[in-house]
């Protein structure tokens, strides 16, 4: 049994199971964020009792955490089985691309009709430092402002449910992105991409950011194509 106070301040027991909401929501952000960075690997069994152990919460709070990552496609849960990190094939990942791509153009066409002067002056900004790590060979540096240049264009659109959306097909796409990061040639060839991104949007342009992102992710659909005939690439 747990404990908290009431109003007097007197400590009264927590029936035992009952689910603390922030308790949740830090395991299950917790563990999303150690699935994304590779410390659980596709098909790797989530052990109930490891966790409540590494993310100190009960067993109870474990399992919604689990049951919420299992609605965002990171977890599958199998009777009899428990949970495991859920594996997604190339192929499901290029359908998820597909659909990125809709969403990611509507979004586009939105933050160029709602970029502020100092929005724009950001969107620049990024383009600039993005360039700059290419030029340095500094590829993961260039695949984090990746990252943080989509983030701050969905941040300027302001539309939430494409947003949250596309939060959640980003999330089961975490293996095959981070593998396009580390292909040759491919900062290269999506630089100018994300410039034509920002200059559409910077111009607000909506017909011209959507062309330019939908352009741009129809390429990274392309890359992963080409990768289904790569050993290892369907896991």
């Amino acid at each position: 049994m747990s404990a908290e106070k009431n109003l007097t301040g007197v400590r009264r027991s927590r029936p035992r199971g009952t689910a603390d909401g922030k308790d949740k929501a830090t395991a299950r952000d917790q563990l999303r964020t150690a699935i994304l960075a590779g410390e659980y690997m596709p098909g790797e069994r989530l052990v109930e009792a490891q966790l409540i152990e590494r993310f100190g919460v009960s067993r109870f709070n474990i399992r919604l955490a689990l049951q919420d990552l299992a609605g965002e496609g990171l977890v599958e849960i199998q009777r009899n089985r428990g949970a495991q990190v859920r594996k997604i094939s190339l192929a499901e990942t290029i359908e998820i691309t597909q659909v990125r791509m809709v969403l990611e153009g509507l979004v586009a066409a939105q933050a160029a009709e709602r970029v502020t002067a100092a929005e724009a002056g950001e969107l620049d900004e990024i383009g600039l430092l993005m360039r700059r790590a290419v030029e340095a060979g500094e590829f993961r540096r260039y695949s984090d402002l990746n990252q943080r240049l989509h983030g701050l264009i969905r941040k300027i659109a302001g539309h939430a449910t494409a947003d949250r959306l596309i939060g959640t097909l980003r999330a089961q796409l975490a293996r095959h992105q981070f593998m396009l990061s580390l292909l040759p040639g491919r900062p290269q060839v999506s630089l100018p991409q994300h410039e034509r991104i920002i200059t559409a949007i910077r111009d607000r342009d909506p017909a011209a950011a959507e062309t330019a992102m939908r352009e741009h992710i129809a390429s990274v659909i392309d890359v992963l194509r080409s990768l289904e005939d790569t050993p290892g690439a369907h896991g």
